[in-house]
This record gives structure tokens, sequence and C-alpha cells, in this order.
């Protein structure tokens, strides 16, 4: 509430409306005397404070609740037309955008295929999936206030180009963020993609109430989110969290890492690696010679490793999920040395293909490898969860903007 001096009615009035409005987000729809309870306002402050949010556009009478003497009690709940926003989620085969309004609900949905994509369309390759979202919630590009792109790697902040991701193609222009700006009329931010899902994780799901943890990703690639005092660290150049390329033991000293685009803690736990376990380990079956990308390959053999730990089976699949285990947990024995968190989530479609079995086996390996012992649990948000932090991240800074009561 920039321009405002703390104390003044105006600022007190502004913040008892925000403080309204999220008990609204929180609980739904309430009635007079229920947000004067939560708020401890009087029945005429509370009053007043709904005749000017609605006013305002920021609620709206939805309904009446009976079951006391006297009238049926008044509703009101967040117009969720106030504001819309927008996340895109980009990887090297598609962008998959949505279109949400401010109470969080999704509207609108629509993914965009990029095989082959060429280094100059990216822009209007993102625009036709945000217009196609857009359509999907049936609004125009003009509705949406605000953007949040996630991508694999980070945009360096000093010279505005996408590092550690040579694998998207086109992403890498040193003017590419210019040219986006210029085409949409909104604010648009980027974010790393597994950061976003620590968003979500944090706003939605496993970490909800933590404001130190760490987010352990293995999908197409292996990434790591940090979240410290509440926020993400993302470093100097935007590269906290790469840790594909950790050096760790167990696979050859890995050089020129971003040339190659890998490094040793990928070339020991990631999606690639499966495949080549399997082959060692005599499993020739359907699923191993399986058609699709590695990471898909690799979930399936990963939860069929994972279905024969919990049957108790004795053979190959079993010793395939212990491998993989201690990898995962070689990896992170050194990021818990280093950050010592409380909490680590464990997230992506590797991970969750192996279930508990997988996490508890990392747990296990993890306590003869590391000094201290954070909790290990699974993440709850398994749905598109980067493209639910990027809805999430952009909700929480449009939500300051419109809720702001006191300009």
């Amino acid at each position: 509430m920039a321009g405002t001096t703390p104390g003044t009615p105006r600022v007190l009035r502004a913040m008892n409306d925000r403080a309204a409005l999220d008990l609204l987000l929180e609980h739904g729809p309430l009635s007079r005397t229920r947000i004067g309870k939560l708020t401890g306002l009087s029945k005429p402050t509370a009053s007043q404070l709904l005749a000017r949010l609605e006013a305002a556009g920021l609620v709206v009478a939805t309904g009446t609740v009976a079951g006391r003497p006297g009238p049926n009690a008044q509703l009101y709940a967040v117009n969720a037309r106030a504001a819309h926003v927008a996340g895109l989620d980009v990887n090297a085969h598609r962008i998959v955008a949505a279109v949400a309004d401010v109470t969080g609900e999704t509207v609108g949905e629509f993914e965009l295929r990029t095989p082959g994509r060429r280094a100059d369309c990216v822009v209007r390759q993102v625009a036709d999936a945000l217009d196609g979202a857009v359509k999907d919630a049936g609004l125009t590009r003009s509705d949406v206030h605000r953007v949040v792109i996630g991508t694999p790697g980070a945009f360096d902040p000093g010279t505005g180009r996408l590092r550690y991701a040579s694998h998207l193609p086109g992403w890498h222009s040193p003017t590419l963020l210019d040219e986006l700006a210029a085409f949409l009329p909104m604010p648009v931010e980027y974010e790393n993609d597994v950061n976003l899902v620590a968003v979500a994780e944090q706003r939605l799901g496993a970490a909800r109430g933590h404001d130190d943890f760490v987010l352990l990703w293995n999908e197409e690639g292996l990434g790591a989110a940090l979240v410290i005092n509440g926020r993400l660290h993302r470093g100097f150049t935007g590269g906290a969290g790469e840790v594909g390329f950790l050096p760790v033991p167990g696979v050859p000293l890995v050089r020129q890492v971003t040339k190659v685009n890998a490094g040793g803690f990928q070339e020991l736990a990631g999606a690639q690696v499966l495949s080549r376990l399997a082959r060692e380990l005599g499993i020739d079956d359907a699923l191993s010679r399986g058609s699709g990308t590695h990471h898909e390959v690799a979930a399936r053999l990963v939860a069929r490793a994972a279905e024969a730990a919990e049957s108790g089976e004795d053979g190959p699949y079993s010793r395939l999920l212990d491998l993989f285990a201690t990898g995962l947990a070689t990896g992170l024995a050194s990021m818990v040395a280093v950050l010592d968190p409380e909490l680590v989530v464990l997230s992506g479609e590797l991970i969750a293909a192996g279930g508990e079995p997988l996490r508890g086996r990392v747990e296990s390996e993890l306590v003869e490898l590391a000094a201290s012992r954070p909790r290990l649990i699974a993440g709850d948000v398994t749905h598109r969860p980067v493209l639910r932090g990027a809805l999430e991240s952009a909700l929480a800074t449009t939500r300051d903007e419109v809720f702001d009561t006191s300009r």
C-alpha cells in the first residue's frame, strides 16, 4: 500500500478489506456475521466493509444461508471476474497455457505442440498458446492482468539470456524478453519450472506451512528448488537448484557441463539412466523396449519396479528400484550437507511413479549418507505442477494489486 501512512483510517480500512478478502478466498462464501467474527470487526463495521468491497467490484452477493431465527443471512464471495491471470509451462515439446480467475479456479487451458520449433517463432508460439487458453476461458487477451512463464533453466538477470537449458530451441536470443514484452499487453514474468513446482507445493501441497524446504524434481531432467525463509533462492545467475550438474560419486566426472547439458547427478539418477540400468540387470521386456521419450520409458520402468518391491519380489526390478533410490540419495546427501533443510519434497513423474517404495528407499539411504536427517515427503501437486505454480505466482502479485483498496 504505497503512498499511505501506517495507522491512518484509510490504511486500517484497507488492511481490514484485505483480511476479509483473504478469508473469503480461504473459506468460500461467508455471511456478514461470520466475517465479523473471523476479523474481530463489529457488525456495523463489517457491513460497511462489505458495502465498500461490493461497490469496488471485489465481492458479490452469492445467496443466503438459513438455520437461525429471523431473515436468512446474505452470503458474500470474492468476485471471480475481478481479475484473471495466465500461466505457461514450456518444454522442448509443447507449451501448455492456462487462465485462472482471481479465486484461483482454472477457467481455460490450451496445449500447443511445438515439434521442430524454429528459433524465430517463439513469440508467436507463446502468443498462440496464451490466446488458446484465453479463448477457452471465454475472455480476450486484454482481460489477463499478468502472465508467468515457466521454463527449464533460468534467465540471467544480467544479460536476459536463458541459461542451463540448451535443449530449448529459440529461447536463447538476447532480445527475446524485449520482443515478448512488446508483443503482449500485460506484465510478463519468467521463472524456472522447478521453482514453480515449489511455489505450488508451498501454496497448495506438501510444503504448505513450511518456510524452509528443498524440492527435488525428476522428470525430463533433474532439478531442485530452494525455499529459505519463505522465499525462493535463485542465486546470482538464477541457477540455484540446477543440481543435475552436481558432481557426484558413482559416475565419471563430467566436464564442460553447460555445453553437453549434463552433469554427474543427471548421469547417475536422471531419466536416461533407467534404460541402461535395466539392460545391465538383464531386464528385456516390453517396458524396457517400449517407445516414448527417455522419461516416459523411465517412468514405466520405475512404476513396474515399485510394484515388484511392494509385492516382495526379489528380482531385477526390485534391484532397479534400489539402484535408482541410491542414485537419488547420493545427490540429495550433498544438498543436505550444504542446506540442512527441515523438509525435502520429492516430485516429478519419475519419483511419483516410484511411490512409497521409492520414497522409503531414498530415505533409508539418506540416513546412511547424510549427517542430518530431513523429513522426506512426496509432493501433493501432481497435475501440471509447473502450470499450477505459474498461476499461483501470478495470482499472488495480482491479488496484491487488485485487492489494495488504499489507492
